[in-house]
């Protein structure tokens, strides 16, 4: 039997990461599932075609995808890379599917069943933000579609692969703080009910859209902006409960969480799961905080957050899921300047600001050279990842750092060397 040291076994894993990186990188085979999502919209007329953004996740050690449709050029493209896609189906076919179950059956086997299994579909979420709309005809239907696209799964033997679930914005609350006493507002916990008995029944997660950013903006002189951040800060004390909270999205999930709690029978279990949340990095004069320097605090200490699998005050054990908004920039979108600069990449693929990737060339359609930007010392990514260092790679010509992925690598070292002693 051929004998090394230690230090030599270490040495070749290391030597191996950085000359034959695909080898530790998110591939067709990987089993690595990152707490991380990603919002991908497509509202833009000058994105990158749909093969050229892997490498992005990739740089982001990203492996969860949320669209907001089933577009197959999207589907197809991911087939086969391990990326785990949350789909969804529009708001205008809920009101259809509800009323004919045929046409759930119809469209699972149109949208869904073409890109199985190659294409790992987790999710489905059923319209967006519902419940916070004034379409009661679509409120009242969204329930009975959530139950048609599920038979329609089963049916098809998906039941138990995709959930069937869908997003809500935090004005289905009637308040939020403390958040020991949040509570649904009265009017939707009929719909509420029937919901969370339907996601509680088939395992599916509850998920909402918190933005502490709406916060900020709304009322910038009240609102401690190291607080919503993720900045150093005194924190808040939930005065009924005694928790602590050092920072506004963990508040806004417990909010949800107790809202939950007084709905529900007390041994129900209903995992959150953030589907949207995000900063604008540029915005309209009167919109408050919407800055490059503030989006980038908030994203990637954010990110920081999440990859350590921490919980909330009031669940510190349920490692918290979060789908960041977005990953473009995407120039049609309506509304103030704010909401076409939510993303951490330019359409071009050069990074929005500086999240520790570097990418040496673009890879969008217009090939524009990407910018290393300097991490200063107070900068929450520089505890990410520095854009000096030398743990990056190359795919397709870009170079991307892989801030999250270090400590997998040194995991597997260390794996290795206890079964080599």
């Amino acid at each position: 039997m051929l004998h090394c040291s230690p230090f030599l076994l270490l040495l070749f894993i290391l030597t191996i990461s950085i000359f034959f990186p695909h080898t530790f990188s998110i591939s067709h085979s990987s089993n690595f599932t990152s707490p991380i999502g990603i919002n991908y919209g497509q509202v833009a007329n000058n994105l990158p075609s749909p093969g050229s953004v892997l490498p992005l996740l990739h740089s982001l050690c990203v492996n969860r995808v949320k669209l907001y449709d089933t577009d197959p050029r999207v589907l197809s493209a991911f087939a086969n890379t391990g990326i785990e896609f949350v789909v969804g189906l529009p708001d205008d076919l809920v009101p259809h599917l509800a009323q004919d179950p045929s046409a759930a059956s119809s469209w699972v086997r149109s949208s869904i069943l073409p890109h199985m299994p190659g294409t790992k579909i987790t999710a489905i979420t059923i319209g967006n933000e519902v419940l916070s709309g004034n379409d009661m005809s679509l409120i009242k239907s969204l329930v009975p579609a959530m139950e048609s696209v599920q038979a329609a799964l089963t049916s098809s033997g998906l039941d138990g692969k995709i959930m069937v679930t869908t997003a809500h914005s935090l004005a289905v609350l009637q308040t939020s703080f403390p958040p020991s006493g949040a509570a649904f507002k009265k009017e939707l916990i009929p719909y509420l009910s029937q919901l969370l008995c339907f996601l509680q029944k088939t395992g599916s997660p509850f998920l909402i859209n918190a933005y502490p950013y709406f916060a900020y903006k709304a009322d910038p002189k009240s609102v401690n902006l190291n607080y919503v951040l993720f900045q150093p800060n005194a924190g808040v004390i939930d005065s009924s409960s005694g928790l602590r909270y050092d920072n506004m999205l963990h508040a806004q999930v417990d909010a949800v969480r107790t809202a939950i709690r007084k709905v529900m029978p007390s041994n129900a279990t209903i995992e959150i799961r953030v589907s949207e949340t995000g900063w604008p990095s540029k915005g309209d004069d009167d919109e408050a905080g919407a800055t490059l320097e503030n989006a980038r605090r908030y994203n990637g200490n954010l990110m920081q957050i999440v990859s350590q699998n921490k919980g909330t005050p009031a669940a510190p054990d349920e490692p918290l899921q979060v789908y960041v908004f977005a990953l473009f920039n995407e120039n049609l979108k309506p509304g103030p300047a704010s909401e076409r600069h939510y993303g951490l990449f330019q359409p071009d693929g050069t990074p929005a600001y500086n999240l520790g990737v570097v990418l040496g060339s673009g890879v969008g359609p217009t090939g524009g050279k990407g910018s290393s930007g300097n991490v200063t010392s107070e900068s929450p990514v520089s505890q990410i990842g520095e854009v000096s260092s030398p743990d990056y790679y190359t795919i397709s010509g870009t170079k991307i750092l892989r801030p999250f992925c270090l400590e997998k690598l040194c995991a597997l070292a260390v794996t290795l060397l206890l079964v080599w002693h």
